[in-house]
């Protein structure tokens, strides 16, 4: 099982997707942020993720780092960090690049280049060079969860989306629901709660924001299609306006 875990631990964290609204950005979002999470599968902590956002002249840096922790830590000594960078805009963050790095293994790198101006999106991965079409409001895979501190206020449901994880760009659609209360490290909270509708051969994906502290993702949940639960949750969450 390990050996598993090992294997999927990468793939989870660049394949997660998670919505990102289309109303206009709210004012005061934090100007930087410090957070942590745990990281189970199917009950077994795993790993630690520490997170860092920090702005400066209308420009944007996220840094996510995740460590292996207990058994897995035996096995998999590096962990997976993410990388997002670009310009904050009237509607919140726009991505310029995006990269994934999962240790030392140059075989599961990823990366994206974002061109708003001839909208085209450069994916790398696993030596391989592609060009998409880049759909108007596209996040990656680090960048949506922090912009939802400028948009979530008008997240309504069902709505779509666009994410990239490096390898590809996908479209989503998720539904909404309001009050939904849970139990964390940090106590309890009160969140606006996001599912991803899917097909049956399809992962499922939760998010939970909360309101009170600026619409951040609070918990999330990853289950895939052969019922492995990955639920990463919010230890510690430092928000600087």
């Amino acid at each position: 099982m390990i050996k598993r875990i090992a294997l999927t631990l990468f793939v989870a964290a660049l394949a997660l997707p998670l919505p990102v609204g289309h109303a206009l950005a709210q004012a005061a979002a934090p100007t930087a942020i410090s957070a942590s999470y745990d990281v189970q599968f199917n009950g077994l902590q795993i790993a630690v993720i520490n997170e860092k956002f920090d702005t400066a002249n209308d420009t944007y840096r996220i840094v996510s780092e995740s460590t292996p922790v207990g058994l897995l830590a035996l096995f998999r000594k590096q962990g997976v960090t993410l990388v997002s960078s670009g310009r904050l805009t009237a509607n919140g963050l726009r991505p310029e690049h995006f990269e994934g790095r999962n240790g030392d293994d140059e075989t599961r790198q990823v990366s994206a280049e974002f061109d708003w101006t001839g909208a085209r999106l450069t994916l790398k991965h696993e030596g391989v060079t592609e060009s998409a079409p880049l759909p108007a409001g596209a996040q990656d895979r680090i960048s949506l969860m922090y912009q939802f501190m400028f948009v979530a206020s008008g997240l309504r449901g069902p709505f779509d989306v666009a994410m990239t994880n490096g390898r590809k760009i996908d479209q989503y659609r998720y539904l909404v629901t309001p009050d939904v209360e849970i139990d964390t490290p940090l106590g309890r909270m009160r969140t606006l709660h996001l599912v991803k509708e899917r097909r049956p051969d399809e992962s499922a994906a939760e998010v939970w924001l909360a309101p009170e502290r600026h619409f951040f993702p609070v918990k999330v949940l990853l289950v895939e299609k052969d019922g492995a639960r990955y639920e990463q949750t919010i230890t510690r969450l430092d928000l600087k306006l």
